[in-house]
């Protein structure tokens, strides 16, 4: 069945993208998956051919696209090219931190940091989880006492993507005691003293994905770092979840999506009991299964981008395409594994990267548990 969302434009720049990929990353994503962090000359390359930043107005070196359809397209390619890890660093930068420093910034703040951020030698990452802290956002206990002219930040964050590499941390801190309305966004930059970083944390997946511990300790940021306005801090973060929870609902079918093509190829020419497995019967019904499950996702995620292009995707849609696409992608996944035997433990296979590195999928942005709750409300089963 066509898609039938993306226009000419859209497949053009997945050519460009595609080309990126192929020549740029996926000769070396076995390297950067041992070292466990992906070279920042990988972000000035992507900088240079235009690959991020697409909403950053002109003036500050972007395109001022706010479309993301070409977000959905690079996701989409990393995942074809089997450098799902190098894509979550993208899609953090891309995805993620651009609605933040476009939407939020003064003019003084756009041009001290977009044209770096556009060219990719700004790294940007957000600073949300702490160790006492996950889903529940409101209790972050990261403290910012107002000094005057700066804010001295104590407290730490973990599991932060892009968190060794970043230049640009936005990070969540409490300017007040009130739950929701004591939380504001701060810009924390590379080499602020006090700011320190932990130990790249050792994953189950995505290894090539830095993901990091950080530490304030009496750390000056100038006002002049303060994202939008100071309390409000919550009411943004949960204004970007929705675009957060699709890049993940993406990247959740983009990957299910490879593990089925990968899978028909390995079976049609997997031979036992002398003929090849994909002959089985019962390899046609898991077959049929996950291209069914994949086919019913995609109809809905597709939309769901469409609606997020327009301003109209609801939290719950969103939280609805977050739970459906990565439980979707275990159990499709799982389904593909199987088939591959032995072989697909081996991490030399891309099927067997391909379990670990989706298995944090139900868990980032927004847990199962959390999705069926934000949906359950929605319902309005009770007053």
């Amino acid at each position: 069945m066509e898609r039938g969302h993306y226009g000419d434009d859209h497949l053009a720049f997945a050519e460009l993208a595609r080309g990126f990929v192929r020549k740029e990353v996926a000769p070396h994503y076995l390297e950067f998956e041992e070292a466990g962090i992906v070279p920042r000359s990988v972000f000035a390359r992507a900088g240079e051919l235009g690959l991020i930043g697409f909403a950053v107005p002109p003036a500050y070196g972007g395109l001022g696209v706010r479309d993301f359809r070409f977000n959905q397209i690079l996701i989409e390619e990393f995942m074809a090219g089997d450098c799902a890890g190098v894509g979550l660093n993208f899609a953090l930068h891309n995805d993620i931190c651009t609605p933040y420093l476009v939407n939020l910034t003064t003019e003084e703040q756009r041009a001290r940091w977009l044209p770096g951020f556009v060219a990719g030698t700004l790294i940007g990452a957000i600073g949300m989880t702490e160790p006492g802290a996950g889903s529940d956002v409101a209790g972050i206990r990261t403290a910012a006492i107002d000094m005057g002219d700066h804010f001295l930040v104590n407290g730490a964050k973990t599991f932060i993507t892009n968190g060794i590499n970043a230049d640009l941390v936005i990070t969540a801190v409490r300017t007040s005691a009130e739950r929701h309305r004591g939380v504001t966004l701060l810009v924390l930059e590379r080499g602020m003293a006090g700011f320190e970083r932990g130990r790249n944390l050792d994953k189950l997946g995505l290894h090539s994905q830095d993901t990091a511990e950080l530490s304030f300790t009496d750390v000056r940021v100038p006002k002049e770092n303060v994202l939008g306005e100071v309390g409000r801090g919550f009411e943004y973060l949960m204004g970007n979840l929705p675009q957060e929870r699709m890049q993940i609902s993406v990247a959740c079918l983009a990957r299910a999506r490879v593990a089925l093509h990968t899978t028909i190829d390995y079976v049609r020419e997997r031979k036992a009991f002398g003929q090849a497995i994909g002959g089985f019967q019962h390899t046609k019904f898991a077959l049929a299964d996950v291209a069914t499950e994949i086919s019913v996702a995609e109809a809905f995620v597709d939309k769901c981008v469409l609606e997020l292009n327009a301003g109209r995707l609801t939290p719950a849609d969103a939280a609805k395409a977050k739970l459906w696409a990565s439980e979707m992608e275990f159990r499709c996944i799982d389904k593909c594994q199987q088939l591959f035997g032995g072989y697909g433990y081996m991490r030399e296979y891309p099927i067997a990267r391909a379990a670990a590195d989706a298995r944090i999928t139900r868990v980032y942005g927004g847990t199962s548990e959390i999705m069926r709750e934000i949906i359950g409300r929605d319902l309005k089963l009770a007053d």
